[in-house]
């Protein structure tokens, strides 16, 4: 199944499922929580992203796809819109603070 891109700002339940199930394959191993288990600093928490200037969904999809710093890109690994679906997850999860429900 092709994945849509998702409108920047629009998280549709499609969208979400999406991004949360390949953050758990792809992200969740070093980035547990919103943590980080490499470099303790650069978490993906609200304060944290907003510090790095990646306070948005596409600033995160754009370090999804080609990285930043010690972290690699996941472009081809997350699939045609899987780094938008995962910036736009990410955003929401640290919009609420990492609390899962």
């Amino acid at each position: 199944m092709l994945w849509p891109r998702p409108a920047w700002g629009v998280a549709t339940d499609d969208t979400t499922s999406r991004g949360a199930s390949l953050f758990a394959n792809h992200c969740a191993a070093c980035h547990v929580n919103g943590g980080n288990i490499i470099r303790r600093s650069r978490t993906l928490k609200l304060k944290a992203l907003e510090g790095r200037g990646l306070a948005s969904p596409e600033a995160i999809a754009a370090v999804a796809a080609n990285g930043l710093g010690q972290m690699g890109g996941y472009a081809e690994v997350l699939g045609p819109g899987g780094p938008e679906a995962v910036g736009a997850w990410v955003w929401q999860q640290a919009q609420n603070a990492w609390i899962q429900g």
